[in-house]
């Protein structure tokens, strides 16, 4: 006799909901939340869900919404983040107030100076953000990019270790031709003054999901270290500029060609070499089988 089924509890429901929204591919929570919404039937579990899983998707995906006032766009991520729905967009020294259920930038205001940076940090910042620019614009051109000062932001002068933050997002979202994608990177850059050095960590993840007739993703990670010199504002900034685009190209390479031995090692691995009857299959010469003669055979029913 079967078991009676358990109804399961509110917190069940919110935890099972957040799983779902969390791991929606780029550009492809709204419609999850719509049909969530409908599968659950009960607005108080889905609004605790959305509530709680809106803003770290935002934030991991890295998102880039429009600010009212002609601001241009700023990337939601938790280095830019000041308090709940605040996020400082560093070009412009602008703070916007996000909704993130509806991924929607609300309001804008000015960052206060203590939401800033010291004038000796903004050079070095400012100095990166034009080469991560010019950087962005040629191998991302749909791509949006930010630098944030993450440690050391007071620093006045020569003496003083710091670090800065390179954040890139690219997406690019084909919902009617059923497939999506985005390119994500964080660049974390110690400015370590005693040694005048600069120790780069890259985290690099990519992410594609086809869905016509079928459902195949890909999220794919990849990190990586590197040092460089610690020199002049423009001259760290050309050489940090340097070392990202060299990693990062590299990856992409070694992507493209995993792609391109997909059918000879890959896929060749997922089926068996042999058929059970250990004899290949003779595909120059099919005629000589009758899937009708053989049936006929086995049913004793042959003319």
């Amino acid at each position: 006799m079967a078991e009676p089924e358990t109804e399961l509890s509110h917190k069940q429901k919110k935890e099972i909901a957040k799983w779902f929204l969390l791991n929606a591919p780029a550009g492809e929570i709204q419609y999850v939340a719509r049909d969530l919404k409908s599968v659950l039937n009960d607005d108080d579990v889905y609004d605790e869900a959305a509530s709680e899983a809106f803003p770290d998707y935002n934030k991991s995906h890295m998102i880039c919404l429009e600010m009212p006032g002609s601001f241009g766009d700023v990337l939601v991520t938790s280095y830019g983040e000041l308090r709940d729905n605040e996020y400082l967009d560093p070009k412009t020294a602008q703070v916007a107030i996000v909704d993130h259920v509806k991924q929607v930038c609300t309001e804008v205001r000015p960052a206060t100076d203590e939401e800033l940076p010291s004038p000796y940090i903004e050079e070095y910042r400012c100095a990166l953000e034009a080469e991560i620019l010019k950087y962005v614009g040629e191998a991302y051109p749909k791509g949006s990019y930010s630098v944030y000062c993450v440690n050391g932001k007071d620093a006045e002068g020569p003496g003083s270790d710091f670090e800065l933050v390179v954040v890139i997002s690219a997406a690019r979202l084909s919902p009617q031709n059923f497939c999506n994608g985005s390119w994500r990177s964080i660049w974390n850059i110690e400015f370590i003054d005693d040694v005048q050095v600069l120790e780069l960590k890259g985290k690099l993840q990519v992410g594609a999901h086809y869905f016509e007739e079928g459902n195949v993703q890909l999220d794919a990670k990849h990190e990586c270290r590197d040092s460089t010199m610690f020199q002049s504002p423009d001259d760290s900034a050309i050489a940090i500029a340097s070392v990202i685009r060299h990693h990062e190209t590299e990856y992409l390479t070694s992507l493209e060609a995993s792609y391109l031995n997909l059918p000879d090692t890959t896929f060749k691995d997922l089926r068996r070499k042999l058929p059970v009857t250990r004899t290949l299959f003779p595909w120059h010469s099919t005629s000589q089988f009758s899937l009708t003669r053989e049936i006929s055979k086995e049913l004793g029913i042959e003319k």
